[in-house]
């Protein structure tokens, strides 16, 4: 469904950011894309959505294509209605708004035939995906918890039925609860949508759990990749992703934070 092919990414005519960064997301399955700080994982979404340019950035080689169509050089606008929809990492929302009329906004991006009608079948669908919100349909979004907006910003993206929906950094401030939550259902979306989620995510466990497939992204570039279940299983990132060593002890930050010089993918 989406493919990079080779891609690098400029920041204002001089910051390379992404260095040849290739991936593949195919229908219906979760992917994951790991990292730390920097490593420009939030730039390659921002490429695939086109937000690239609001931030004077270009993709200045490869290409981008969504369903065999070619898009690094579309508007976000025109990018939105292929299907494929971004949600902002710090849970962006329109605060003065009340919770439905932030859902109702979703499908206001993508409008799809039945007009009024279809909205209300499409909010219930998000009720059910998160009760929760139900009860707050009324309630002014500014003042819900962290994990509140959470759940409305995915059931805002849901209204406009994507078939690619791009999540960045869903976990970020949230209690571990929660953050369960949420990727429970956000793996129920996957499955009864058949929609492709492409997930940008520091808590390497969680998006290991949830992921068909992942990819490893460091300095701008992709240095490791495979099935989620054979990269939970790997050694480094066992020791660097999820703080294991290979008998199973957490290691300090002290012994880890020096780990380029010995990572065997950089060697």
């Amino acid at each position: 469904m989406l493919k990079l092919n080779n891609i690098e990414v400029v920041y204002s005519d001089v910051v390379l950011v992404l260095r040849g960064v290739s991936m593949e997301v195919s229908r219906g399955r979760i992917v994951s894309l790991l990292g730390a700080n920097g490593a420009g994982k939030t730039t390659t979404l921002r490429a695939i959505s086109g937000l690239l340019h609001a931030q004077e950035g270009e993709v200045t080689r490869g290409s981008i294509e969504f369903e065999g169509q070619r898009i690094d050089h579309m508007q976000p606008e025109d990018i939105v209605q292929l299907g494929i929809v971004q949600v902002l990492e710090g849970r962006r929302l329109f605060k003065h708004l009340t919770v439905e009329e932030n859902l109702v906004i979703g499908a206001v991006g993508r409008p799809l035939p039945g007009g009024n009608q279809r909205i209300q079948q499409d909010l219930e669908r998000v009720y059910t995906y998160f009760p929760r919100l139900k009860d707050l349909r009324r309630r002014t979004s500014g003042y819900l918890s962290g994990g509140e907006q959470q759940m409305l910003v995915v059931g805002r993206a849901l209204m406009a039925h994507p078939k690619l929906m791009m999540l960045d950094e869903p976990s970020l401030g949230l209690a571990p609860l929660i953050v369960q939550n949420i990727f429970e259902v956000v793996r129920q979306m996957s499955r009864d949508e058949d929609m492709a989620i492409l997930l940008v995510e520091q808590n390497a466990r969680i998006a290991l759990d949830v992921a068909d497939y992942a990819y490893v992204m460091e300095n701008g570039r992709i240095v490791l990749d495979g099935p989620a279940e054979q990269l939970k299983e790997n050694e480094d990132i066992k020791e660097f992703y999820l703080g294991l060593t290979q008998v199973g002890e957490r290691k300090s930050y002290r012994d880890v934070k020096h780990y380029k010089r010995r990572k065997r993918w950089l060697g």
